[in-house]
């Protein structure tokens, strides 16, 4: 009998009070029960009662589940970003009160970490500013006759600036007087009210709405705003709302001709035939086909870009395949019309339903039957009206009848020579969740890497349940002015696109991201450009549709016996030498698999450091790849040496 039991039972003093006592009274019995006693601990820790419930505001669980609201955090390093997220749901209120028939300019203004935003809108109603700002589902989205094609209806977003934002300040205008509230991470410090003074500028007595904010450093560590990204982001603004004009620091950007000035700046002279515009009072779309490889969507919900499409896009597609066939009276195939098809479509409904708070994919089964009906008579009237565009986009479509007919009998042979090799892809470590696999699948992604050494440091540190590895030989071929035929006669690059699962069409994709991770050296360097070569030249939708990126990794390591430091350039290492001071140690990393893979670990983890590769315009691909990848090896090393000797002096 155990020490614990004969004291039970003589009666001696009772247990102690308190976990901590309570844990040392447990040490000390081993027997069933010494066992009791530590699951009996064990519950009154965990214990499940209502001191265990929280009520957070609205503000404070926008602060402690940000990801809920504005998806990633980030730094300002790529597009969806957070703070870019911020600077949308603002500017999306004057959009919405544009597209209501009020105000017609837009004025933004980006100095260090602050945004400015003033709209000339009808201005929040000045009896509710303090509740529209700071109380979530308040607000007149909810109203149809205020608000009818908006693309905030669950009045969260500005809300959701106020509580993310070290500082946010409102000013609403209205006939001659205003409200103006200020809070800090989203807690109200002053609210005033009141006529506007004679001094007030005759701009600034303009009915509307005054935002002022600064994403709070203690969420967005280390931010800075790109502007290139939010250029992008007011210019597609410009083409969804044809006559208002937005003003990012004192530069506009204005459309006049809309979904067709998008064609038009993205294409460039690459189109086949002149692009088909058409507008009806609920959607509007343009098209065309160009010689490349795949098929390019812009597609938008009351104008908001929907990246991952939706079933607007997939009732676009639809319509555009059944107006072709109506007017040329031919079944022709879906893929040989689509191929080569670059198109944007903007709808207007009343109440969007997005697949996430930061809305890249609609989901409205309600829209399809008058999407795809207005997408077909809209193409086939267009078509009638231009006979000679139809001629050759007819003589495309026969085309590519051709040449799939060819490509079929080419995969066919690349099946067989694959199924000889082996059953499973060569090279490929998988992982056990994949993109069709609903939230889980969101977080694939699949290392491209060169060569088994950086493989296996990668494959020992991995997320075996969401990260996959395909190891190249090395150097893959250039296979830039090939046609597509040439990549199923490549047994490395067929097997590449086995693992990445568009070996048949881009539908197919296994892995919500695909990164490119190659060594920091000359030959890396190469082998990254041949495979956005590959990419570019026969998957361009992988990277307009952000699934490409390219691995960062350090490449030092300075370190003391107290503290490491990895280094991701010279300028960092110099820093973490004066740091350390004289007697650190440098270790400079050459290639991947010179890291040990216990250290690889945390640079694919949840610090890892992904560039996305993103395009600015179609129209500049062509002559980017040919100018880099293409024979013109004279003018090229011509180029290179000049920019070298710049560099040198």
């Amino acid at each position: 009998m155990k020490s614990g039991d004969k004291q039970k039972k003589r009666g001696g003093s009772p247990e102690p009070k308190g976990l901590a006592a309570k844990a040392a009274a447990v040490r000390g019995n081993t027997g069933a029960a010494g066992k009791a006693k530590a699951v009996s601990a064990k519950r009154a820790a965990s214990a499940y009662d209502e001191s265990k419930i929280t009520t957070l505001s609205s503000l404070e669980h926008i602060r402690l589940r940000t990801g809920m609201y504005i998806g990633r955090l980030g730094d300002g390093s790529n597009p969806d970003d957070g703070i870019y997220v911020l600077l949308k749901e603002i500017i999306d209120n004057g959009i919405d009160e544009y597209i209501m028939g009020n105000g017609k300019h837009i004025e933004i203004q980006i100095k260090g970490g602050t945004v400015k935003v003033r709209d000339f809108g009808r201005g929040i109603p000045l009896g509710k500013l303090v509740e529209c700002v700071s109380i979530i589902n308040t607000g007149a989205k909810y109203n149809d006759d205020v608000f009818q094609f908006s693309v905030g209806l669950n009045g969260v977003g500005t809300k959701a600036v106020n509580a993310l934002s070290a500082c946010f300040r409102v000013v609403a205008v209205r006939d001659g007087e205003f409200a103006e509230a200020v809070f800090e991470r989203g807690v109200l410090k002053t609210h005033r009210k009141g006529k506007l003074p004679a001094s007030t500028p005759a701009a600034s007595r303009k009915n509307g709405t005054f935002v002022e904010f600064t994403p709070d450093g203690e969420i967005f560590q280390n931010y800075s705003f790109n502007l290139e990204f939010i250029e992008r982001r007011l210019m597609n603004y410009a083409y969804l709302n044809t006559g208002l004009t937005l003003v990012l620091n004192g530069r506009s950007y204005l459309s006049e001709h809309g979904l067709y000035d998008l064609l038009t700046e993205e294409t460039g002279d690459d189109i086949l035939y002149p692009i088909g515009h058409c507008r009806a009072e609920h959607i509007e779309f343009s098209f065309t086909h160009t010689n490349n490889y795949g098929e390019e969507y812009f597609s938008f919900v009351n104008g908001q870009f929907t990246s991952d499409g939706g079933t607007h896009l997939s009732a676009f597609k639809e319509g555009f395949l059944k107006g072709i066939q109506a007017y040329f009276k031919k079944d022709y195939r879906s893929e040989d019309i689509r191929e080569g098809t670059t198109a944007a479509v903007a709808v207007k409904i009343k109440s969007p339903v997005f697949e996430s708070q930061t809305k890249n994919k609609l989901g409205n089964s309600d829209i399809r039957a008058w999407v795809v009906q207005a997408v077909r008579e809209g193409t086939e009237d267009w078509l009638h009206r231009n006979p000679q565009a139809a001629k050759k986009l007819e003589q495309k479509i026969v085309s590519n009848e051709r040449l799939r007919t060819e490509l079929n009998a080419v995969k066919k042979e690349a099946r067989e020579a694959a199924k000889k090799i082996s059953l499973k892809i060569p090279k490929l470590k998988d992982c056990k969740y994949h993109f069709e696999d609903g939230r889980q699948g969101e977080q694939s992604t699949i290392f491209i890497t060169e060569g088994d050494s950086a493989a296996g440091s990668m494959v020992s540190s991995r997320d075996v349940m969401t990260q996959a590895i395909f190891a190249l030989r090395g150097k893959v071929e250039n296979m830039f002015g090939k046609n597509r035929a040439a990549i199923y006669k490549n047994e490395e690059l067929y097997n590449m696109m086995m693992a990445l699962g568009i070996e048949n069409d881009v539908e197919g994709l296994r892995y919500a991201k695909i990164v490119i991770a190659t060594d920091a050296d000359f030959d890396g360097f190469h082998i990254r450009n041949l495979l956005l070569t590959f990419f570019l030249s026969y998957f361009e939708e992988l990277v307009t549709g952000g699934r490409i990126f390219i691995l960062e990794t350090p490449l030092f390591r300075v370190r003391t016996k107290k503290e490491t430091r990895y280094c991701y350039s010279e300028a960092e290492r110099d820093s973490a030498v004066r740091a350390f001071g004289s007697s650190s140690e440098v270790t400079r990393f050459k290639g991947l698999g010179e890291i040990n893979p216990k250290e690889f670990g945390q640079f694919i983890g949840g610090d890892m450091r992904l560039v996305p590769v993103s395009v600015n315009t179609l129209k500049a691909v062509p002559q980017v790849l040919s100018f880099y990848m293409g024979k013109n090896t004279p003018e090229r090393r011509e180029y290179i040496m000049k920019n070298l000797i710049e560099d040198a002096g």
